[in-house]
């Protein structure tokens, strides 16, 4: 089953957000490199694709995973969260609908 994760980044993040990046980016790799990844990439504060100093709101992904736990346990492992980059994170099923 899909499901979104949807990390929202805590005040002040953007430091620890850069730190835990190049572990974040990994963790998401492994996802990608068992073909379970969607989807993946920061909400900017700003309509940009370069968020600069506004920074983000936070994060959204979307993966397979066997179970919500096992999600869940991703989620809580993911370096951002690690970090205490997110002050939030909400894990639900997810269906897609489109593309086909």
């Amino acid at each position: 089953m899909l499901y979104m994760i949807l990390g929202t980044d805590a005040p002040d993040s953007m430091n620890a957000r850069a730190l835990a990046r190049p572990k974040h980016l990994d963790h998401l790799q492994a996802l990608q490199d068992q073909g379970r990844l969607i989807l993946a990439g920061p909400r900017p504060r700003v309509d940009s694709a370069d968020a600069g100093a506004a920074g983000f709101h936070g994060s959204l992904i979307v993966a397979e995973f066997d179970s919500i736990d096992a999600a869940r346990a991703w989620a809580a492992a993911d370096p951002y969260a690690q970090a205490g980059v997110f002050s939030e994170v909400l894990v639900q099923p997810f269906v897609k609908v489109f593309p086909r």
